[in-house]
């Protein structure tokens, strides 16, 4: 008898001799298979490609804006155009944070999860290993949450890697300090760092109406590919319709409307309308395309 399975057989005999709950047991069969989806997910290379082309946003902004202020102190990050505080990150490299969430808000970090949305179930069905998946004592609504967990998971940590990379970037590019407010109040860089963090929750939370999507969209079909690309597509067409004047009166039902509402946390006092309706609406989607998912997952004839 090798090592490994003397060691198998001895966990054998003290699960007999204290045996677990019922409960205690599914609990750390659910922690392990979290663990394992985790696992596979982050070790992609796809996963890790879409990291690294979200940590690379922040450094070719932080790079532009100096470039572009080398030469001339005084145009404060370019004359207020472009991304939400971008005029302020010459005066402070924290202000890249918020900047760098601003830009990849709309389309490189919602394009990331629902790469990996898409991809959850529509790609294990592809690859031939979903049915094995359920051989195990998941159950196949357990096994979508665990899913929808791995997904949200994600979108955390690439929003973390954003605001990280934006940080790291504003640190050497740009002087650190105590930051003006958008209502002109001065607060300490602590609390500046302590509203950054706040702000790349919300964003991440910003996001599970669109990984909800994603989701249900991977139920419908068996090919990973068209999950994904179905899924960015939806992204790209919401974002145009949300542009259109005519539409105004819908346009506050779509999921991203307020997406860039997380600035109201840069304001003294902060502004919580906006937020309250973002996070009520995020909550909204994916309520309705998480149910849309499991009814669709649970009927579905899995062949693959």
């Amino acid at each position: 008898m090798s090592q490994a399975e003397e060691i198998a057989f001895k966990g054998r005999g003290e699960l007999r001799d204290q045996p677990q709950t019922a409960r205690s047991r599914r609990t750390t069969f659910y922690g392990t298979l979290f663990r394992n989806e985790l696992t596979t997910t982050f070790r992609r290379w796809r996963t890790l490609a879409l990291l690294a082309v979200l940590a690379a946003v922040p450094i070719l902004v932080g790079i532009a804006v100096k470039i572009e202020t080398s030469g001339d102190s005084s145009s404060g990050g370019g004359g207020g155009n472009g991304p939400a505080f971008i005029s302020q990150i010459t005066n402070n490299g924290l202000f890249l944070v918020f900047t760098a969430l601003a830009a990849t808000l709309p389309f490189f970090l919602p394009m990331a999860i629902g790469v990996i949305a898409g991809d959850a179930i529509a790609g294990e069905a592809n690859a031939g290993t979903l049915r094995y998946l359920l051989v195990a004592p998941a159950g196949r609504t357990r096994l979508l949450l665990t899913k929808y967990a791995t997904v949200m998971t994600f979108c955390l940590v690439a929003t973390l890697v954003v605001a990280i990379s934006a940080l790291a970037t504003g640190a050497l590019l740009f002087p650190l300090g105590d930051l003006t407010t958008i209502s002109g109040t001065r607060i300490t860089f602590a609390e500046g760092l302590g509203r950054a963090l706040l702000i790349a929750l919300v964003v991440a939370v910003s996001l599970i109406g669109v990984a909800a999507l994603g989701l249900f969209v991977s139920t419908l079909t068996n090919s990973g590919i068209a999950a994904m690309a179905t899924t960015v597509g939806l992204l790209i067409t919401v974002q145009i319709l949300d542009q259109i004047p005519q539409l105004h009166a819908l346009q506050p039902y779509f999921f991203s409307h307020y997406w860039l509402s997380f600035a109201d946390l840069m304001r003294e006092p902060v502004y919580w309308d906006d937020l309250v309706k973002n996070l009520g609406l995020q909550t909204l989607y994916a309520a309705v395309f998480g149910s849309a998912a499991w009814a669709r997952f649970t009927a579905k004839d899995i062949t693959a």
